[in-house]
């Protein structure tokens, strides 16, 4: 690789980054449950991306798709949302009415609390217990998520 390619790839990257990278994040720490574990999930995409950038050229919607795509293939996450739509209907009730009001309602931790007449504790204690459990439910195989 030349040096103009190698600066036009570290253009892409940190311009990637700029658009979706805060979104990438927090999907990465959803998946994984650990932040430090999420920033390499990140890394990694992004690398991909760089590396088959043909897929880039589309608008912005095509891009941040195949982003998504590629994050959820590194943090080895299902692709198939029926599987993870069996496996939240397997949480309790309380759990996935802690997880509707942070992660489809976009309320964060005090609202959703504040919603659903609980203290904050409480709501991040099951969510926690939630998202360990849909991570079993749907790989109960595999090996830890990460980065290899």
């Amino acid at each position: 690789m030349n040096r103009r390619d190698q600066v036009a790839g570290e253009v892409l990257v940190r311009r990637l980054f700029a658009e979706h990278g805060a979104a990438l994040l927090a999907y990465a720490t959803r998946l994984s449950g650990d932040r430090a574990v999420a920033a390499e999930i990140v890394r990694e995409t992004l690398l991909r991306a760089w590396s088959s950038n043909s897929a880039l050229s589309e608008d912005r919607g095509a891009v941040r798709a195949h982003l998504f795509s590629a994050l959820r293939e590194v943090a080895n996450a299902p692709a198939d949302p029926l599987e993870m739509l069996a496996a939240v209907g397997t949480l309790p009730p309380e759990q996935r009415e802690v997880l509707n009001q942070l992660y489809f309602q976009g309320r964060d931790v005090k609202e959703a609390a504040a919603s659903l007449g609980l203290p904050a504790e409480t709501v991040k204690s099951r969510s926690s217990e939630a998202l360990r459990r849909l991570r079993e439910a749907v790989a109960p195989a595999a090996e830890p998520t990460g980065v290899s």
